[in-house]
């Protein structure tokens, strides 16, 4: 009878060991699957560095970048009368302007979460707009201009995600300007709203609300 009882309570308090230990490993998966989520500086350093040009060799000169001067030369005009603009000030044939530039710029979205039907930034969200920040402030980015873009899910009017995403990426830009003394005239900031969603057969899903950020490549005059 002794051996018995002894035997039925080792064996409640293996199973309660077990189950214990399960939970514990259950945690702490969570928690690295949840630290995982968290973009590194040096992811998006990786991302925002500017693609090496091809190159091809010219009959009298050395090797050339196949890049049109002139196309070179218009879109550093029209991006620097997009420095110092009010996110708000921007027409739509500008917003979708800098959407066609943009395609072929080194590029990172980054799900940033926004407290409910506000601009400011989650807490949660808060280590990956510092690893923004810091990124932006290496010698390897720093000085260049780069597009801050907004955009949000499917769900709600078109006005309202509009001015949302508008606000979001201010308060981006904000953040970075203020704890990492980044120059206000290096971010441009847009807005999309829902217009642009990046998983259109999910109209609702969370990748659709992120911030972009795109590198213009144009040190040469940026900060000026």
């Amino acid at each position: 009878m002794w051996k018995f009882s002894r035997s039925k309570i080792s064996g409640s308090s293996i199973l309660t060991a077990i189950l214990s230990l399960l939970t514990i490993g259950a945690a702490l998966s969570i928690g690295v699957a949840k630290a995982a989520d968290d973009v590194t500086e040096d992811q998006i350093l990786q991302a925002l560095a500017p693609a090496k040009k091809p190159l091809t060799r010219g009959l009298s000169m050395g090797p050339q970048t196949q890049t049109d001067p002139a196309a070179v030369a218009a879109e550093g005009r029209f991006v620097q009368t997009l420095r110092n603009r009010p996110t708000r000030s921007l027409s739509l044939s500008e917003r979708e302007e800098i959407a066609t530039i943009v395609k072929d710029k080194p590029k990172i979205d980054l799900e940033i979460n926004f407290d409910y039907n506000s601009a400011d930034i989650s807490a949660k969200s808060l280590p990956s707009v510092q690893a923004l920040g810091r990124a932006l402030s290496n010698s390897d980015l720093k000085g260049s201009t780069f597009v801050v873009a907004g955009h949000t899910d499917a769900a709600g009017g078109e006005a309202y995600n509009q001015d949302l995403s508008e606000r979001r990426a201010d308060s981006i830009k904000r953040y970075l300007v203020d704890k990492f003394g980044i120059a206000g005239t290096d971010l441009v900031t847009v807005g999309y709203g829902k217009t642009k969603l990046k998983d259109p057969a999910n109209p609702l899903a969370d990748v659709n609300r992120r911030v972009q950020v795109v590198n213009m490549e144009n040190k040469a005059t940026a900060s000026k």
